[in-house]
């Protein structure tokens, strides 16, 4: 519930927009793993949200290691989760799609 919360501040004052597959991935974007909740990738004016369809998956410990096929971040890439510490894999995430976030005017 603490990190749903921490989500819900997050995107105050965004309204969001229909899901899409794939997001641009500019180097100045910002990703954020929210324990248990969802994958956030912050590109400034647009917050994009990814919920994995088993929220367990995304641990505090881990290390996320995404394997992308191209320019651009898909919810079809393959995402492995990799211990922090002992550096073994720990799982595979599965993404929903993501559903982009927007300032209201």
């Amino acid at each position: 519930e603490a990190n749903e919360a921490k989500l819900a501040r997050m995107l105050e004052g965004r309204t969001a927009g229909e899901p899409v597959t794939c997001i641009p991935t500019p180097k100045s974007a910002r990703l954020e793993v929210i324990e248990g909740v969802a994958m956030v990738y912050n590109a400034g004016n647009i917050i994009y949200v990814a919920r994995p369809t088993n929220p367990d998956s995304l641990g505090r410990d881990d290390i996320l290691v995404i394997d992308r096929f191209g320019g651009q971040l898909c919810h079809t890439d393959i995402v492995r989760t990799v211990d922090r510490t002992g550096g073994y894999l720990t799982g595979v995430v599965f993404l929903g799609k993501f559903v982009p976030y927007r300032k209201q005017n």
